[in-house]
């Protein structure tokens, strides 16, 4: 990723809502699928990321798609295109869902909320350029589909998310884990979920962009809340063995072997009332009886040093056997961690692992996700 200073700016990318504010906080950016982000800000991503676990974050994720889908047969014709429940889904109800393609392979992790009038979809900003126009062609015949372009996106988290977002608008603070609601703040119409991408408790705001900045100053202004960059939300989201498309997932990556088979409930299932229908069916109802060939896995490199990306896994004889997709120095834990996938005959925790730094090998031993605890707010009764 390019990286400059916040008064050199960066010649290309499209700019979030909220860049002045950032260059304003004195933001490093950097270039991600196409968009200025702020990487970092002063006190630098280490204390950033220990801040949004003790206190609460705020993060500009305005560059994530939104896209709304409108009219009778719209959650049937999701439903065609994921393994994913999205018939039964309730009303103020939000669900995690994968885009499968024909050989079982993820097109894009997404989140899907019933607003009840519509489904709205938040895509991943680098694969926002390929769901639309391949929704468009699969479901546009039987629903409305409209890109949500002119709303921002904040997300919120850290323990003391919920005591900030209770300012915004009265309740907010006992909104259930992945429920939705529309509260009007400041008079600006919004869409306020109780979720997020870094284990903690959180909430994600979509809101009109004319408005994002002031909705954005009201929550700096209270005690706890601070900017948070890219940087430390990708240390967060490894913290909590939580996916990267395009590294950990890709269309490549099956649901199975990425360890996220829950996203496919036994309604959806061979057997099941309303069993494959989607893209890849077949393909990983096979996986799931033989098993897959490859399993994603939690790691932990001996030392200080971090085992980054394409780092190879080897077996006691030095054959490759897997490699890591994610990896760097956990802040929380003080140590390098890293998640990758093995063959699955070396999937055990009990097999030994080398990896390759710099000319020497290094122990890699298995480690159970997440590396850090979730703390979502969920109620004994939530899925």
């Amino acid at each position: 990723m390019t990286q400059t200073s916040a008064d050199e700016g960066i010649a290309d990318g499209r700019r979030t809502p909220l860049h002045e504010l950032h260059v304003q906080a004195e933001a490093q950016f950097t270039e991600f699928a196409g968009w200025q982000m702020a990487l970092r800000y002063p006190e630098g991503t280490l204390r950033e990321h220990l801040h949004t676990r003790a206190h609460a974050g705020l993060f500009d994720i305005s560059h994530m798609g939104q896209i709304a889908l409108r009219g009778a047969r719209r959650a049937a014709a999701l439903e065609a295109l994921t393994p994913a429940d999205v018939i039964d889904l309730p009303a103020g109800r939000q669900r995690y869902a994968l885009l499968t393609n024909r050989g079982g392979g993820i097109i894009d992790d997404i989140v899907v909320a019933n607003m009840g009038a519509e489904l709205l979809l938040v895509v991943n900003a680098a694969r926002t350029a390929t769901v639309l126009p391949y929704l468009v062609e699969e479901i546009g015949s039987a629903c409305e589909i409209r890109h949500l372009d002119d709303l921002a996106l904040l997300a919120v988290q850290g323990p003391e998310a919920a005591a900030a977002v209770e300012t915004l608008a009265a309740g907010l603070g006992d909104l259930p884990f992945q429920s939705v609601c529309t509260p009007e703040i400041d008079g600006a119409p919004c869409r306020v979920s109780r979720s997020g991408y870094t284990g903690e408790d959180g909430y994600e705001i979509a809101v009109p962009a004319p408005d994002a900045c002031d909705l954005a100053r009201r929550l700096l202004a209270q005690e706890g809340v601070r900017w948070i960059g890219l940087g430390a939300r990708d240390s967060l989201r490894l913290e909590a063995g939580l996916c990267l498309y395009g590294h950990d997932i890709d269309d490549t990556t099956t649901p199975l072997a990425a360890g996220l088979g829950w996203t496919w409930p036994t309604v959806r299932r061979p057997g099941g009332a309303r069993a494959g229908g989607f893209p890849g069916a077949g393909e990983l109802a096979d996986e799931l009886a033989a098993g897959s060939a490859t399993r994603r896995v939690g790691l932990l490199p001996e030392g200080r040093a971090p085992l980054r990306e394409n780092t190879g896994l080897l077996d006691e004889d030095g054959n490759i056997v897997g490699r890591i997709t994610s990896g760097l120095f956990s802040p929380t834990l003080g140590r390098p961690i890293a998640m990758g996938y093995l063959r699955a005959d070396h999937a055990a925790a009990a097999t030994t692992l080398r990896a390759m730094l710099r000319g020497r090998a290094l122990t890699v031993a298995r480690a159970a996700l997440p590396f850090v605890p979730h703390r979502y707010q969920r109620k004994s009764n939530e899925p």
